[in-house]
């Protein structure tokens, strides 16, 4: 039996149902959705519960975002500075778009990848994955890419646009015909992986001859290149702690902080000049986010080149020498790992906790408050591992919690991810795209809408199957759960073509008219695919 059949039978038999029906499992998380659903809550209260799960939704969309933005990815950029990748070069130099389409593409798109590989480790939800990859890419191809015209009309980068255009066509392609197949064979997924290789190689290839046929002049860009912004941006009072004063705010003579103060320093989330000019919403959105942070400051170092003393907190820093490691074994495989019992007798956390305590002790005897140690670019490494951890754990609730919402109301995977997932893991690109267009980068932003969503369909599919093949099954069954899977495959191939012929008819030029036709596209698209999914429209098998 199906497990969205639960809600046929009896209520009285609902909790008796989930138990004992193997499809109704969920594998890994620590929260049994189903179990508290329809176990822990009576039926009349099935509304109370589907409300606190849609709200634990939206929180886990916050952490997602939250631990991306403030810890995975300053940490991904202080690694590609330590690896003399550094994004701070003249913008002439190739490890700028090296950078672009690598590092900083993992961070964006790390919400989107870690939530496809973790659906894709269970057939059931495999659906999730190519839902909410191919919805993210039909809403920023669509949504995102008309806002910025509507909001700031302006002339698209030729060469870019195109070249990112066909490879994301040739991605959606490739997927395609992996669904009409059904499986992914282990040369399919390194295809994947090797198609984004040579994307990379392309863009740095390309950005190489364009300047050496421009001589490494700093001429204004042109239409066929997007526009760099080469104002020094005000640093946000957001991103560093209420202890990191301005000018006016600094000690006339330097003064050594204790320990103690530096910790507490370095544990607030909140800044107070900032809180107190902030609107009301604003402060509603800081306080539900304050208990993320503050698990996060508590658990992830981060590590800023950017400053002189590289964000060295010592006594947090060390205590992250404890924290971090015990929250990889605690998080992996949701605390599987960290839970054994080393000859039954002695928990690996246990293990963890000792060493690590003897190394943060040796650290903080060895170092000083006012220095970072030589080796502190190790802690980039180690709060790069512990954010994807983090983001990697918060995934697969997110999977299960999507699971069970489509279990109680009879919805198949792929709606909840064009929709739900989708949504929630493409409005932050929605929200910083349009804000660079309103500050006068519309080329950039454009080109940010084409050239990040193929790093989340070509790794995230390639990578999301690779890791499920085994040396006896090397391929990955993926079958359309419903005919919807289809009507998102030709939906977002139309709007990529639709955008690859009118956007050099328009001698790329793109205004409102553009705009307008790409948000009614998408209010067309989600029409139709809702009433596939309520069987409204039928298609043939």
């Amino acid at each position: 039996l199906q497990c969205w059949e639960v809600r046929e039978h009896n209520s009285s038999e609902w909790c008796h149902f989930i138990r004992s029906n193997p499809d109704c499992q969920l594998d890994g998380g620590f929260l049994n959705y189903l179990d508290g659903v329809f176990c822990v809550f009576p039926p009349r209260l099935l509304p109370l519960a589907v409300t606190l799960y849609a709200l634990w939704l939206l929180y886990l969309f916050i952490i997602l975002g939250v631990t991306a933005e403030k810890f995975f990815c300053p940490n991904l950029s202080a690694i590609s500075t330590n690896l003399k990748l550094s994004h701070n070069v003249a913008v002439f130099s190739l490890t700028s778009p090296l950078h672009g389409v690598t590092f900083l593409a993992f961070g964006n798109g790390a919400p989107d990848v870690f939530s496809a590989v973790v659906a894709f480790s269970d057939p059931r939800t495999a659906g999730l994955a190519i839902g909410a990859i191919f919805g993210a890419g039909v809403f920023v191809t669509t949504v995102v890419a008309g806002g910025i015209a509507l909001v700031k009309p302006f002339t698209a980068a030729s060469r870019p646009f195109l070249r990112d255009v066909i490879f994301y066509m040739v991605a959606v392609f490739l997927t395609f015909v992996v669904l009409y197949l059904g499986r992914i064979r282990l040369g399919e997924a390194l295809g994947y992986l090797g198609l984004y290789v040579f994307y990379v190689l392309t863009v740095v290839l390309c950005t190489w001859i364009h300047r050496r046929q421009r001589g490494d002049g700093l001429a204004p860009p042109g239409p066929w290149e997007p526009e760099m912004p080469t104002d020094v941006e005000e640093p946000d009072p957001s991103s560093t702690n209420s202890g990191d004063y301005g000018e006016e705010y600094r000690p006339l003579l330097p003064s050594q902080e204790t320990s103690l103060r530096i910790l507490t320093t370095a544990l607030s989330p909140l800044d107070y000049r900032k809180w107190r000019r902030k609107p009301w919403y604003w402060r509603l959105f800081k306080a539900f986010k304050v208990p993320v942070e503050l698990v996060l400051l508590l658990t992830v170092p981060v590590v800023d080149p950017d400053k002189d003393d590289l964000n060295w907190r010592r006594p947090l820093n060390c205590l992250h020498i404890l924290t971090s490691p015990l929250l990889c074994v605690l998080t992996l495989k949701s605390g599987t790992y960290g839970l054994y019992q080393i000859q039954g007798v002695f928990p690996v956390w246990g293990l963890v906790t000792l060493v690590a305590s003897a190394l943060a002790l040796i650290i903080f005897i060895t170092t000083s408050n006012e220095e970072p140690p030589k080796y502190h670019c190790v802690f980039a490494f180690l709060g790069f591992l512990a954010s994807a951890m983090w983001i990697n754990a918060a995934a697969t609730e997110l999977v299960n919690i999507l699971r069970t919402l489509g279990i109680i109301f009879q919805l198949s995977n792929t709606v909840l991810g064009l929709t739900l997932l989708a949504w929630g893991n493409s409005i932050g690109d929605t929200f910083s795209d349009l804000t660079m267009a309103r500050q006068g980068y519309p080329r950039m932003a454009f080109s940010a809408c084409f050239g990040g969503i193929i790093f989340n369909i070509l790794v995230g599919v390639g990578l999301g199957c690779l890791l499920q093949m085994t040396s006896s099954q090397p391929l990955v069954k993926l079958e359309p759960d419903s005919p919807l899977v289809w009507v998102l495959a030709g939906a977002l191939g139309l709007s990529l073509v639709f955008s690859f012929v009118m956007v050099p008819a328009q001698c790329f030029q793109l205004g409102r008219a553009y705009g307008l036709c790409l948000l009614s596209y998408y209010l067309l698209f989600l029409c139709v695919a809702l009433l596939t999914e309520f069987r409204v429209i039928h298609f043939s098998s």
